[in-house]
């Protein structure tokens, strides 16, 4: 006789379990035949005894059956990338028509803003139109036909991880290892992967602060989802400064179409975007070596191949079928804009990326609660990096508002963020490590 409870005490005494009990656990908490609190005593003991390798792939696999898994019958590798989150972090949106550009299949299952950091479809929903819940049929039409499409999770997509994630965050157990990488893949595996690419950030824009909380991180996911049968690698990059130009939900698209338009603002934005997509090329056998690789990707963004790709996704998924060419007149504008100045002049020698993060939330560009609305047009741009100037001619960056009084609360909160001279603080290298994967 299986019993949910000896599951627990199992774990909660240090015992590993075996993938078929992890496997009905999982039933029990997607069809709510577990209670909260076993559900809630089985995520504290795993939070206190850990899992061992075995344990996590079948703990993810299950989680990713838990509801509908996606097949794809594609001429082409069906590849995603992830990111753990940031600030500035706008990668999605050029990435996913270059793979697609390449020969990839790109079905990218994304999320909203968390805390401190911006979300992919936050950013997607300052288009108007843009439908980021189509119907499955449509999905599949889209990635088949344009070979991208961003779109959020669905509730059919690995429901047994909503339930968990929600327990677990009512119960302080949010912070297991185990769990987070079972709740990532879980969703991400269930979009019927051949490659995964994951950017797990580190520093004080990151939720992984510390750099080797964030390399543990990035073992454990490249271990299970390679584990799990989907061929994964994974880099740990820096967050220590915002990565593009702009924090906000159009303000980053507006980047985003400049960037495929031919216009790097920023450049660790734009060699974080080839990097990742570099390994996704490598990862499912469209290039051998990361010159080839590079070739491919530079090729697709010079010739507007890459460009054409975004257009399409966003006209397929209700967007306008100019935007690519007349972005200005669909993205919102702020109603007060002006620049921040610095104190005194020098280089920015560090940056709070956290309250770069926060101010945007506290402008409307983020979320307190769940249910908040987003206003797109609020947020930051032409930030000032580490190691550049500011001066009377160059400010920090500008700030984009809805009321005069919340956009000099934002302005203050930018110039707090800053700091001006002195030695540049210590910095994480762009890509940090990386994670080798296999490719068989």
């Amino acid at each position: 006789m299986w019993l949910a409870q000896e599951v627990i005490r199992r774990k909660r005494d240090g015992g590993v379990l075996c993938a078929d009990d992890i496997r009905r656990f999982v039933a029990g908490i997607s069809d709510s035949s577990l209670s909260e609190g076993q559900v809630a005593a089985f995520a504290m003991a795993v939070l206190l005894k850990g899992m061992n390798i075995d344990e996590r792939i079948a703990l993810t696999t299950a989680m990713r059956d838990s509801g509908q898994v996606l097949h794809w019958d594609l001429p082409g590798p069906v590849v995603d990338k992830h990111s753990t989150g940031g600030v500035g972090d706008l990668i999605s949106l050029p990435l996913a028509p270059l793979l697609a550009a390449c020969g990839c299949f790109v079905p990218m299952i994304s999320g909203r803003g968390l805390g401190h950091t911006g979300g992919t479809l936050d950013k997607l929903e300052s288009i108007p139109g843009y439908d980021c819940q189509p119907s499955a049929e449509r999905f599949r039409q889209i990635v088949a036909e344009v070979g991208c499409a961003i779109i959020g999770q669905t509730a059919d997509l690995a429901p047994a991880d909503k339930r968990l994630y929600a327990i677990r965050d009512m119960t302080g157990t949010v912070e297991s290892l185990d769990l987070i990488t079972a709740s990532i893949l879980s969703k991400k595996l269930a979009a019927g992967l051949d490659v995964l690419v994951m950017d797990v950030k580190t520093g004080n824009g990151a939720f992984m602060v510390q750099p080797q909380d964030a390399l543990e991180l990035a073992q454990s996911i490249g271990a299970v989802a390679n584990g799990a049968g989907v061929r994964t690698t994974a880099l740990v990059t820096d967050m220590n400064q915002p990565l593009a130009r702009s924090a906000g939900n159009g303000l980053e698209v507006a980047e985003a179409l400049a960037l495929l338009q031919g216009e790097v603002r920023s450049p660790r934005l734009w060699e974080l975007t080839l990097t990742l997509a570099e390994q996704a090329l490598m990862l499912a056998g469209l290039a051998d070596t990361q010159a080839q690789a590079w070739a491919q990707l530079l090729a697709v963004w010079r010739n507007g191949a890459a460009l054409q790709r975004f257009g399409q996704m966003i006209t397929a998924l209700g967007g306008p079928a100019d935007f690519t060419q007349a972005a200005q007149g669909y993205l919102p504008v702020a109603a007060f804009s002006r620049p921040v100045w610095a104190e005194h002049s020098g280089t920015v020698s560090a940056v709070d990326t956290r309250a770069v993060g926060m101010a945007v939330v506290e402008l409307g560009g983020g979320r307190r609660h769940p249910q908040d609305q987003v206003d797109p047009a609020v947020g930051f741009s032409a930030l000032r990096f580490i190691g550049e100037q500011v001066d009377d001619s160059q400010p920090l960056g500008w700030v984009h508002g809805q009321t005069a009084a919340a956009t000099e609360r934002a302005a203050q909160a930018l110039q707090a963020a800053y700091r001006i001279g002195g030695a540049a603080s210590v910095s994480t290298p762009l890509v940090a490590e990386r994670i080798a994967a296999c490719r068989s």
